[in-house]
């Protein structure tokens, strides 16, 4: 991949460390013990204005940025560059209250209060001129502030709105895709249930109905709902690029899965290129992945937004230092973790770590959030490790600009895990994203670099690509080209299944059955965490498909289905494609026998090993030892964290992370 935009934050020195900065929630006499804990531990840049629309417009016309102003002096006069955010994820009770029709309202058609956050209607013309308004005025004020390093437009986007409002924007978005009610009504089937439309009044968007609604309208639902959310967040950096043209724009994105209800693809395009970056929160998701292990989850959010850079440079905006109080079960990070995730982040790619948030806050929903500065204050482990990697991340600054070069690639398509999720499949347990994480945890355990990637991509680069799920494709001329190419391609269950519209291909597996080799009698869905045995020894759970060779060698077949295969091998051209007709339960063993080998072959179990490179031919080797035995790690260089030369075949103990320049 090219590498485009290697140096995201110009004005910032070194690797960007810090977290979201809340002084609206403090008496002015403690920012002073901020600023002096920040430079304690090494912060450079904090993320202010987040939450304040309250404060710089604390009523209809009023404008007051005698705060913000202090702010952004004060960490101008302690050198600490500002993410300076726009305050319009979350708009105060005076705003809501003048403009009630921005109150978003549910599928169940509760107009909601407010109260909370985010609690906008996209679609509400007071709100979008609002954003614009606010943005523009931020800009014209603080473009040539020395503090300022980057924008930070609105912040975590996901809401949606079934108002009326709503639904005039969904039938224009419809009219602007389908043309004329025939191509709708074609487009969601809509002779099913005589649900066909005969005027545009008639669509609604999907709310809560008699029975189960339409798939074609609930996926595009779901691509109107992003591109809504992108014509605000567009609305905001182009009025900030017009005031303040030399800055980087971003927003946080959440590309962990529990946030997958926006096509981050195309949003790709609009926070990549000249002064726009790829910024990324994640926590981890114990209710999902409670049998992935952190260190596989951070892999994930790592190498899904270096995807979504296309393999540029990227930051991790937000990230936990301890527990998240919103999670389930309220975990915490043993000794030592919030160092070893920091620096995985940083290995994959990320130019540097931020945390939610700097100070621990005394009230409000989030008061138990962890944080930088933790209750506990500079006693506690939090803040020991933040000022210990600070100063890790300090001696590692010349590592900012290189890029990560991966081997393997994951096909993430958000259309398809949208047409996965809609209603009336076959099985609820055959969904995208456990698919994903799942399938990517197992390249992690074998040592794997991947790249999350988007399926229509070039793929060439690529010594192997993987499609867990891919139940959405229109066309396989792109995956075609790959495997004559020379590479690998190895293919989930329950795949090209649908068209964009969501319906079924004639004859299955659809759109893939010519370049697979396979034809698909029928689908075997089992019970949740059943298995089927296969007569290699294997085992498969949850899904199993009756299927049979076309022009493929049967690898392995099913033990309780006579003759049908389970796992099918296809040359074509220069390569390869494989194809499982089930859920492989030992992935690690399936991706050995498909051929897929570890970046470092014998190296030690939980020991990370990632590689960043310069264009110069620089190149560091990022070793982390997340297990409990000695590990030996395959470099020869310097330890920038220690300074010490590393020998070949040096040892690293348990626990503990190297970054090693490397001599060759």
């Amino acid at each position: 991949m090219a590498h485009p935009n290697n140096d995201i934050i110009p004005t910032l020195d070194g690797l960007a460390y810090g977290g979201d900065y809340n002084p609206e929630q403090w008496d002015r006499a403690v920012w002073d013990e901020d600023v002096r804990l920040m430079r304690e531990a090494g912060v450079n840049i904090v993320s202010v204005n987040i939450f304040a629309w309250a404060g710089v417009n604390p009523g209809p016309g009023v404008w007051d940025f005698e705060r913000l102003d202090a702010v952004m002096d004060l960490l101008a006069a302690n050198g600490i560059k500002a993410d300076l955010a726009t305050s319009t994820a979350s708009p105060p009770p005076w705003f809501s209250q003048a403009h009630p029709e921005t109150l978003p309202v549910n599928a169940e058609g509760v107009r909601l209060a407010y109260g909370a956050r985010a609690e906008y209607c996209p679609h509400a013309p007071a709100f979008q001129d609002a954003v614009v308004e606010m943005a523009s005025r931020l800009a014209e004020r603080y473009a040539a502030h020395p503090a300022l390093a980057m924008w930070h437009v609105g912040n975590e986007y996901y809401r949606s709105c079934f108002c009326d409002l709503a639904a005039d924007a969904f039938r224009a978005w419809l009219q602007e895709r389908h043309g004329g009610l025939d191509g709708l009504n074609d487009a969601w089937g809509t002779t099913f249930w005589s649900q066909t439309f005969t005027d545009w009044s008639q669509v609604l968007p999907p709310r809560l109905c008699a029975e189960t609604p339409s798939p074609g309208l609930v996926l595009d639902w779901q691509r109107f709902g992003s591109d809504a959310l992108l014509k605000l967040f567009r609305s905001e950096a182009d009025a900030i690029a017009e005031r303040s043209p030399d800055k980087p724009i971003t927003t946080n994105l959440m590309v962990t899965g529990n946030f997958s209800h926006l096509d981050y693809h195309r949003w790709g395009e609009h926070v990549t290129g000249p002064n726009r970056l790829v910024a990324t929160d994640h926590y981890l998701i114990p209710e999902h992945d409670d049998d992935i292990e952190a260190p596989a989850q951070v892999a994930f959010g790592a190498d899904a937004s270096r995807g979504l850079a296309g393999g540029s440079p990227w930051l991790l905006m937000e990230q936990s230092a301890n527990s998240s109080a919103w999670r389930k079960g309220y975990f915490a990070k043993r000794p030592g973790d919030q160092i070893r995730h920091s620096l995985s982040y940083v290995a994959r790619g990320s130019e540097g770590v931020m945390f939610f948030q700097w100070r621990a806050s005394r009230y409000g929903a989030e008061r138990y959030h962890s944080a930088m500065l933790p209750h506990g204050g500079t006693e506690a482990k939090s803040w020991r490790e933040v000022k210990e990697f600070g100063a890790r991340l300090g001696r590692i600054a010349e590592v900012k600009g290189s890029t990560v070069v991966a081997r393997a690639a994951v096909l993430l398509d958000f259309e398809s895990a949208w047409a996965a999720n809609t209603p009336g499949q076959p099985s609820a347990h055959m969904t995208t994203y456990p698919e994903l994480r799942r399938w990517h945890a197992a390249l992690w355990r074998k040592g794997v670099t991947t790249d999350l990637v988007n399926p229509a991509w070039d793929l060439s680069g690529y010594e192997y690509v993987l499609a867990p799920h891919l139940y959405v494709l229109e066309s396989d001329a792109n995956l075609r080209a790959y495997v004559e190419g020379g590479g690998t391609l190895v293919v989930g269950p329950y795949s090209g299944i649908v068209d964009r519209n969501d319906h079924v291909h004639p004859g299955l597996p659809g759109a893939l059955r010519d370049l697979i080799g396979v034809r698909i009698e029928e689908f075997a869905p089992l019970a949740e965490g059943e298995a089927i045995g296969l007569d290699d020894g294997s085992e498969g759970r949850t899904w199993s498909e009756a299927a049979q060779p076309i022009d493929a060698e049967v690898v392995a077949s099913f033990t309780e289905y006579p003759s049908t295969g389970a796992l099918f091998r296809r040359e074509l051209g220069r390569g390869e494609v494989w194809y499982t007709a089930t859920r492989p339960a030992d992935l690690e063993a399936f991706l050995t026998k498909v051929g897929v080998e570890p970046d470092f072959p014998g190296a030690a179990p939980n020991l990370e090993l990632v590689r960043r490179r310069h264009e110069d031919g620089r190149s560091y080797l990022f070793a982390i030892n997340h297990g409990t035995e000695p590990a030996e790690v395959p470099a020869e260089g310097d330890d920038l964290l220690t300074g010490r030369p590393w020998a070949a075949k040096g040892i690293l103990d348990p626990g503990e992370t190297a970054v090693i320049r490397e001599r060759s």
